[in-house]
């Protein structure tokens, strides 16, 4: 299940209000700034700061 391109409009990094894109695979949502990856569970993007995985680079 993907998210629909008006969800991923409106969402935003909840650490820094960013903007975030969707990963290639889909199956989360990057924030380049805050260089956090936030999972995407059951179609559901997982939007908490402690549960974002660092990304490196």
């Amino acid at each position: 299940m993907t998210l629909s391109k008006d969800l991923l409009e409106i969402l935003a990094c909840p650490k820094c209000k960013g903007s975030i894109r969707l990963t290639e695979t889909e199956d989360g949502l990057v924030c380049e700034a805050c260089k956090l990856l936030y999972e995407i569970r059951d179609g559901i993007p997982i939007m908490l700061i402690e549960e974002a995985k660092p990304i490196e680079g």
